[in-house]
């Protein structure tokens, strides 16, 4: 579905470049979770995917065509919901009757019981929300778009609690099979029981691109005393003892992931 070949990437006035020749392939179907430590282009890969930014070199296809060319095709099977933004000042019926045209399987019913779960009225004027009233209308209104590929950066960033829960309850019944969907987050608790494959970015390189069942198979992810040290790959000292990730063994009970102690290993290369 995408495919990323040799990519190099820089901002205007930086030497340095956020990619170079990087590749990484994404199938269809899944939703992925989008890790890296600060820098590591997570964001810059969402808008890059989008085709709001090109590649110095190297290419970025989605459905077989490069983003960058912002083909009709792609753009109305594809949205992005960026970590910061602003909405117009109009009403929800104003706002959906401009922009659900660019999308033809725009569905005013998801977006209502999207709107619906996040306990909001469909009855709302966009200009007197609150910033965390304002990313849950915006996240239902991308839910609702009903485009094959749906980016989100940072989508927690902003909610309170319950509202956190509320977001991956609205996910999980709002994502159809068949579409892709691609979280860039450092709020791993927010999303890893969304979560079905994981990506681990460093600025030229993958470092993990697995499967939740595949890393559930292999690990088990629970807390230890500290002398049970023997198929331990990875520890943490807590108050509960030692957080590890550990070989899972034959017979083993499989254990939920712990997204935030894969990734300490995976960044000190002790899981790949």
């Amino acid at each position: 579905m995408i495919t990323v070949n040799n990519l190099s990437f820089s901002y205007a006035g930086q030497r340095e470049k956020v990619f170079d020749d990087f590749s990484l392939q994404l199938e269809g179907g899944r939703i992925y979770g989008l890790l890296g430590k600060n820098g590591t282009g997570k964001s810059t890969l969402l808008y890059l995917l989008s085709g709001l930014l090109r590649p110095a070199e190297g290419t970025v296809c989605v459905y077989g065509i490069e983003a960058r060319l912002r083909r009709p095709e792609v753009l109305q099977e594809t949205f992005l919901v960026p970590e910061e933004y602003d909405l117009p000042h109009v009403s929800l019926d104003e706002y959906v009757r401009i922009y659900a045209p660019f999308y033809p399987h725009f569905d005013r019913e998801v977006l209502d019981s999207c709107l619906n779960d996040f306990e909001l009225s469909s009855d709302l004027h966009l200009g007197s929300l609150s910033m965390g009233q304002k990313k849950k209308v915006y996240m239902s209104f991308a839910l609702a778009a009903g485009t094959r590929l749906l980016l989100m950066d940072e989508p927690t960033n902003g909610l309170d609690i319950p509202s956190k829960s509320l977001f991956r309850k609205v996910v999980a019944q709002h994502i159809t099979e068949g579409r892709t969907l691609v979280i860039s987050t450092h709020q791993v608790h927010d999303v890893e029981q969304l979560l079905d494959h994981i990506l681990v970015l460093s600025r030229r390189q993958v470092l993990l691109d697995k499967s939740v069942g595949d890393l559930t198979d292999r690990y088990v992810f629970e807390y230890r005393q500290p002398q049970e040290t023997g198929d331990v790959v990875y520890a943490e000292p807590t108050l509960q003892g030692n957080a590890v990730v550990a070989l899972r063994q034959a017979g083993q009970p499989e254990t939920q992931l712990n997204l935030e102690l894969l990734f300490n290993a995976v960044t000190k290369g002790l899981v790949k």
